[in-house]
């Protein structure tokens, strides 16, 4: 059998939207693949959100931080995809054997030039070492000011890092799914309609990318 797509979720800052952009964009590709979410972050977000409702979710979950163990991600042939969230910390063992063995790494952050400053020096150190394939991800976006977000993405590009065309928009209901442990696709009203367009045009995205 084939060996799944690893796609990590990294970045070296907490607070960025990792752990909502891995269970939601897994969430999305497991309506057409067989995934697993494996949540390497020792404080288990991703594997909290899903325990709160698991009947609701189409995807597997392995909670698991030991590097020997993710370094054989690659072996795991009952699943099409594997999306990782990692901890944030650019030191970890479990980071550095995730970036061993991903295919592709999306790494969310926010515009804010503290932020952008932070992602910067995590593509620098510890991915453009690896050689993995990679794209920044734009989020909690502010849509009352997307000058800001087309500034850093202008700013990405020009340093030579490549960004998405997509971004996610911050909303109330990221927040809301979380509590209510369903991923945006099993969400309802505007608002959620809303941020799950957002990850549904990263997924597309990424999916011409693989391509």
């Amino acid at each position: 059998m084939a060996s799944p797509r690893i796609l990590a979720i990294i970045n070296g800052k907490g607070g960025v939207g990792k752990t909502t952009t891995a269970v939601n964009l897994a969430a999305i590709f497991a309506e057409n693949q067989r995934v697993l979410l494996v949540d390497s972050d020792p404080q288990g977000s991703a594997s909290w959100w899903v325990d709160r409702n698991p009947e609701q979710w189409e995807l597997d979950v392995s909670q698991e931080n030991k590097p020997s163990l993710l370094q054989n991600l690659r072996q795991m042939v009952d699943h099409d995809l594997i999306v990782v969230d990692t901890p944030p910390a650019l030191r970890s063992q479990a980071l550095k054997a995730v970036l061993q063995t991903a295919h592709y790494v999306i790494l969310p952050t926010p515009p804010a030039p503290m932020d952008l400053s932070a992602l910067i020096e995590t593509v620098q150190k510890a991915i453009n070492p690896v050689g993995v394939e990679h794209r920044v991800l734009l989020t909690k976006v502010d849509s009352r000011s997307l000058r800001e977000s087309i500034d850093a993405q202008n700013t990405l590009i020009e340093l030579g890092i490549p960004v998405c065309h997509s971004f996610v928009r911050a909303y109330k209901a990221h927040e809301q799914a979380v509590l209510a442990g369903l991923p945006m696709t099993q969400m309802h009203g505007k608002k959620a309609k809303d941020a799950e367009t957002d990850y549904r045009r990263v997924a597309d995205e990424l999916q011409r990318d693989w391509k």
